[in-house]
């Protein structure tokens, strides 16, 4: 059974807008009734105290029931149909780690408890370690970051720290792919660098020729993804790592898409000095919602005194918290999401050597079949073969039909498919990036394109309104410049919004 679909797969809930559960508030009406207390009353005198009871909605249990019911019933999700979204990855997550996170010995253990009494918590910690560097050929890592860009942040304030004790000040430029992701300006801003943008080819690839122009003295390193933001592989990598430590710079992985390469290559061969994975990425962990996430950054031996503290090291049969010498402090109040780096050595475990050495390559075969499919439907970006992820364009279409990625996502939407990433990466004019990873199987991508095929055929019909669709969702186009413009945090105020105008 695959995991893509018509409308019908997905349990949404149509026809008439459902009550609202203010709508359905009755006075006296209870979901729950507490016995009567067997203990004397005591009276708690404190300002912070409200004088009346709060004006929450009186139901029954069972409408209470069907109310999250059919809320959840409108969301989409892994569990329901097929996620395609670039730049994402691991769309679905194995049962078994969220087994293994959720054991009372782990998931109720205090982060603050004295490492003597949690040996189990830090051996996981330094058993996962080692995967990991292994995994990104990097020689120590630290997991307190607790998400992606977290990461990223404390690599860039390990170079700056690198830079300082080395007396190499005057290297305040951080050069990005003008194809990066937000977060790696971003970050190289808040370690306090100039960003210096670097082009993309026609290939897809780094500019080779303006980087050259680029790199000086000034240079303080590169922050790069491999593969890169447009789903193809810097075939240059070589070379573009020794331009920049011939010029005294560091160079950083981004390790957004690091599950295309797991077992294949890895970035410690590639030149790369730093490396931050996303756990909840690439190893095992629920991606999306907010979190949870983990960011762990890797380096080169001869950064491991910069890394934030502390660390966990063997000591004989014991495991001990370590603080780097020169660290840079600490990026989280404790060790960074421990449950989410638990769930990635379960993964790890589960697949063994033989299961990860396959991972990246499945995630590239799904990939490449894919774009084949999609490419004689909508052209792709890029005319080179794809690693796992790659973006396609509906810049033509948008000139003829005045079809634009935005309606191909929400007709997608319509058929039981999420949409792919949209109008991303910037460069490219009306992007759609897909990304099936290693877990769909070809019934799935089959049913896909078919479906995207479909799509585009009726949008190019006579008399049709692209505003249409959605046409069977609870929720259609809502005018998303009013709630970004128009905090609304109670629901009387969110009910003299007309949201849709």
């Amino acid at each position: 059974m695959h995991s893509g679909g018509n409308a019908s797969s997905l349990p949404l809930v149509g026809g008439a807008p459902e009550p609202t559960i203010n709508q359905l508030s009755k006075p006296g009406r209870r979901a729950s009734r507490f016995p009567k207390l067997d203990v004397p009353v005591t009276e708690i005198n404190n300002s912070a105290i409200r004088n009346d009871k709060p004006s929450l909605p009186e139901v029954s249990e069972h409408d209470l029931v069907m109310h999250y019911s059919r809320l959840a019933h409108r969301n989409f999700a892994v569990d329901v149909g097929f996620y395609p979204l670039g730049s994402c990855t691991m769309k679905y997550n194995p049962r078994f780690a969220d087994y293994v996170a959720g054991l009372n010995t782990f998931a109720n253990s205090h982060p603050a408890t004295p490492s003597a009494f949690t040996q189990g918590n830090l051996e996981v910690l330094h058993e996962l370690e080692k995967f990991l560097i292994e995994i990104t050929g990097m020689d120590n890592a630290t997991f307190q970051p607790p998400a992606g860009a977290s990461g990223e942040l404390t690599g860039l304030l390990i170079i700056k720290k690198y830079l300082e004790e080395n007396n190499l000040t005057n290297k305040t430029d951080i050069i990005v792919p003008d194809s990066a992701h937000g977060t790696n300006p971003a970050s190289a801003k808040m370690a306090g660098f100039n960003v210096v943008e670097v082009s993309t080819d026609v290939r897809g690839m780094v500019n080779i020729d303006d980087l050259k122009e680029l790199v000086n003295e000034n240079t303080a390193g590169l922050m790069l993804t491999n593969p890169n933001t447009g789903g193809l592989f810097e075939e240059n990598i070589m070379e573009i790592s020794n331009i920049i430590h011939e010029n005294g710079g560091l160079v950083y992985y981004d390790g957004a898409n690091l599950n295309a390469i797991v077992g294949v290559c890895r970035p410690g061969d590639m030149g790369f000095d730093i490396v931050h994975s996303n756990l909840h990425k690439t190893f095992a962990t629920p991606h999306g919602g907010g979190g949870p996430g983990s960011g762990p950054v890797a380096v080169k031996a001869f950064l491991k005194e910069y890394l934030p503290g502390p660390i966990v090291e063997k000591n004989e049969n014991n495991y001990e918290w370590y603080m780097p010498k020169l660290s840079i402090g600490r990026m989280h109040g404790y060790h960074g999401n421990f449950l989410v780096a638990l769930r990635a050595l379960v993964y790890m475990k589960l697949l063994g050597k033989e299961g990860l050495d396959t991972l990246g390559s499945y995630a590239v075969l799904n990939a490449r079949y894919l774009s084949s499919v999609i490419s004689k439907v909508i052209p792709l970006a890029y005319n080179e073969p794809c690693m796992h992820e790659f973006v396609a364009t509906v810049k033509d279409l948008k000139k003829s039909h005045k079809i634009k990625a935005y309606d191909v996502g929400k007709a997608l939407l319509d058929k039981g498919f999420h949409s792919p990433t949209i109008y991303f990466p910037l460069i490219i004019e009306e992007a759609l990036m897909f990304e099936p990873t290693e877990t769909q199987t070809v019934d799935t991508l089959d049913d896909l394109a078919e479906t995207l095929k479909a799509i585009i055929d009726e949008l190019q019909g006579e008399d049709v309104s692209l505003e249409e669709y959605p046409k069977n969702l609870p929720v259609g186009r809502p005018n998303e410049l009013i709630p970004a413009k128009h905090l609304t945090v109670n629901w009387g105020d969110f009910e003299l919004l007309e949201l849709t105008e």
